[in-house]
């Protein structure tokens, strides 16, 4: 069965009707990363968000907006590119707005700009109960009451269904060069990226990449005079060992840095460590056959794997723990064999069934999709 409210009160009621007959529901955008998490058996609800498609407020003296979830983001980044504005979140594969705050993906602005709960500024949601609940405001500095918007980014539509947000914008830079440096040691392109985190240079974003025996630290800069910082990266680059060169015509470049982490057939696991990790990290991609991008000052990086090299996973983790390494891509086989988040039953399951009990008590809200059935 599939709802597609028009308005926030159609919602929550789809939410309340769904809880009081004991069906469980699941919040549905354009479906680019429903696959994600721990497999669990068909919704008897499908909450769909393509009628609250709506831009609802573009403030741009402010540089805000309010949106409401079921806006894809490419058009919301054509309309804001319109005023010289963009929301600075860029993750691979599209999708709605509603899917990247449940889910907080991100690209490489993440190293300049932050993660999705960085940027939200407010939020409304509908939970199990019929209650409609709004936090935060559509100011950069409102800061009063629980924040229940960055609790509901990242929760993966299992709290309750994300029906607008407020964000915060930046403006778009009119011209970005590329400092490239590569290297075959994975300690040397570790060496290039932490010399260039500590730099006095303000990168837009600083990546990093390794597939097939070699790695890359990318560092971008915008602004009228971006072709000057570039220079100071790519001679910072050389002087820790790596093969420097820069790049003006850069999108490219960062059009695959976003690819890499996403696959249509193969595995993908996110690593979230330091950057003190990041060698171990290349090891680990180059050991299991794979490839890597990741975010050089963040110790984020996605590791891409064939579809057949499910066994590799556990080998990942192990090089990596304790650090978490969660599956986001892989074939169906995989996933119902692997453990997606590679946590086990560890005391942050606890409080994630807890704060389940207290937003979702009646278990409506994509049961099963994250551990344990939380």
């Amino acid at each position: 069965m599939t709802v597609t409210p028009a308005s926030y009160e159609e919602a929550a009621e789809a939410l309340r009707a769904a809880a009081a007959d004991g069906r469980r529901a699941r919040v549905r955008g354009s479906g680019t990363r429903l696959h994600w998490g721990a497999p669990v058996e068909p919704p008897d609800v499908e909450l769909s968000t393509d009628r609250l498609d709506a831009i609802v407020e573009h403030n741009a003296g402010d540089l805000t907006a309010v949106v409401q979830a079921g806006v894809p983001l490419a058009r919301l980044r054509d309309e804001l590119a319109a005023a010289g504005q963009m929301l600075a979140l860029d993750p691979p594969g599209g999708g709605t707005v509603g899917g990247l705050f449940a889910t907080a993906d991100s690209g490489p602005l993440r190293h300049r700009h932050g993660a999705p709960r960085d940027l939200v500024l407010g939020m409304t949601v509908a939970l199990s109960d019929g209650t409609l609940a709004r936090s935060g405001g559509k100011v950069i500095k409102n800061v009063a009451g629980y924040d229940l918007a960055k609790l509901l980014t990242g929760s993966y539509g299992t709290l309750g269904a994300i029906l607008e947000v407020a964000v915060r914008l930046h403006p778009v830079p009119r011209t970005t060069a590329t400092a490239v440096g590569a290297s075959e040691d994975p300690e040397a392109v570790a060496r290039g990226a932490a010399e260039l985190t500590h730099a006095r240079i303000e990168a837009q974003c600083l990546d990093m990449a390794w597939a097939g025996g070699t790695g890359r630290v990318l560092a971008r800069f915008a602004g009228a005079e971006a072709a000057s910082p570039a220079a100071d990266a790519a001679r910072i680059l050389e002087a820790a060992g790596l093969e420097a060169a820069i790049e003006d015509d850069d999108s490219a470049l960062w059009d695959r840095q976003r690819a890499g982490q996403r696959s249509s057939d193969g595995i993908v696991l996110r690593a979230s460590g330091v950057q003190t990790q990041l060698p171990d990290q290349m090891r680990a991609a180059r050991d299991a056959g794979g490839s890597l991008v990741g975010r050089a000052a963040l110790g984020l990086s996605w590791i891409a794997l064939p579809g057949t090299a499910g066994a590799a996973v556990v080998d990942i983790r192990r090089a990596l723990a304790p650090a978490p390494c969660v599956m986001l891509d892989a074939p169906d086989e995989v996933r119902r064999q692997a453990d997606v988040w590679g946590v086990g039953d560890s005391p942050a399951i606890d409080l994630m069934r807890r704060v389940k009990r207290r937003f979702d008590p009646a278990g409506a809200c994509s049961p099963g999709v994250l551990v344990g059935g939380i």
